[in-house]
């Protein structure tokens, strides 16, 4: 069965491009350009794992985590974004996000990442 990710960022060249890589490394790969997608998404295409920007209109990234933690707590959910704040990484991790990582992003980490998270499902 392949592995499924869902990426979300509303820069929807950030979105084509990990699409293609993670296509490339043999995942089925869904993508959403604001919160509000993020959950029809989660709810529609039951991904594995779900890369989630915080930036966005519409609903930012930590109410999408909100929502998408309360009805499917299985899913791994990695936030990104371009802002560190100890507040936001502090929110993040108490709303049940399983790592958060910065842009720019190291395809190589986010890979390693990806995968960790979807074997931790797999309990391999």
């Amino acid at each position: 069965m392949k592995k499924k990710l869902l990426l979300v960022d509303d820069e929807v060249e950030i979105c084509e491009f990990l699409k293609s890589f993670f296509e490339d490394r043999d995942y089925q790969v869904a993508t959403a350009h604001s919160g509000v997608q993020a959950v029809e998404q989660v709810e529609s295409f039951r991904p594995d794992v779900v890369l989630l920007d915080i930036q966005m209109p519409e609903m930012d990234g930590l109410s999408a985590l909100r929502e998408i933690k309360e009805k499917y707590p299985r899913v791994k959910v990695i936030m990104v974004t371009a802002v560190e704040t100890q507040d936001r990484i502090e929110a993040a991790m108490r709303l049940g996000a399983d790592n958060y990582i910065t842009k720019p992003l190291s395809l190589e980490y986010l890979e390693k990442d990806v995968q960790e998270k979807i074997e931790s499902l797999a309990g391999i």
